[in-house]
């Protein structure tokens, strides 16, 4: 019974595209040979979330965690075993979820800084909301852990909000010139990674570059194997985080 496949919440809508990825993550990344094989998922997407990074940085008096924990708790009244919430603003609300449900949620960015540390890399940049950013939640964990990091300036700062919203949310194309722009600033000013601290950001970045470190992907390995399913397809690079 111990190694019984478990059931994953996922708490989404935040933002919604984020959430249809990370289920394709999951699909793609779990060794499967029959329908049966795969995770079994419940997923919410309330889109009416309100805005994490306004209300952390004051713009909005409309705190998210009520709707959060709703739908936290109407997943584990469904069946869920663990849950995740494919999106990082929304850690700052970690205690408060995690507090509404007699089950485990997983946090993204732990999990995020956790595989930066074990790929050796020793200074990431933080590409990330600016409420992400502000509350520090990458640069605690990984200074928790013994890694540096580096926050964009704020010119650069501007363009990975834009990238996060006038392209990825809004569903308009252009993020990736955007995203090259700040990859190549971040990377020739010091940092030997970048996290992709956002859940939509993936969805501009390049898909084959070892030194960007998917907080998407980070958070599907460690929800396929927390419902005790074998991960398959993920690169050389990541893999090397869990071989040591």
């Amino acid at each position: 019974m111990e190694n019984k496949k478990k059931t994953l919440g996922i708490l989404g809508g935040m933002g919604p595209m984020a959430t249809v990825r990370f289920y394709e993550l999951l699909t793609e990344r779990t060794l499967a040979e029959k329908d049966s094989d795969h995770i079994n998922a419940l997923i919410t997407s309330t889109a009416s979330i309100p805005d994490r990074t306004d209300f952390i940085l004051g713009k909005s008096k409309l705190s998210p965690a009520p709707m959060m924990c709703a739908d936290a708790v109407k997943l584990r009244d469904a069946g869920a075993d663990v849950i995740a919430v494919p999106c990082n603003t929304a850690q700052y609300f970690h205690s408060e979820l995690s507090a509404s449900v007699d089950v485990p949620v997983l946090n993204i960015v732990d999990i995020t800084a956790l595989h930066v540390k074990k790929r050796g890399f020793s200074c990431a940049g933080i590409l990330a909301t600016a409420g992400t950013v502000k509350i520090g939640a990458y640069k605690n964990a990984l200074a928790a852990l013994g890694v540096d990091c580096i926050d964009p300036p704020e010119h650069i700062q501007a363009l990975v909000t834009s990238v996060i919203y006038d392209y990825v949310k809004a569903g308009k194309p252009g993020g990736e010139a955007v995203f090259a722009e700040i990859s190549d600033y971040m990377l020739s000013h010091g940092c030997d990674c970048l996290i992709l601290g956002c859940t939509e950001l993936p969805l501009a970045a390049p898909k084959n570059d070892d030194r960007l470190v998917d907080s998407l992907e980070t958070l599907a390995y460690e929800s396929i194997t927390a419902c005790n399913c074998t991960p398959t397809g993920f690169s050389d690079a990541f893999m090397s985080a869990y071989e040591k």
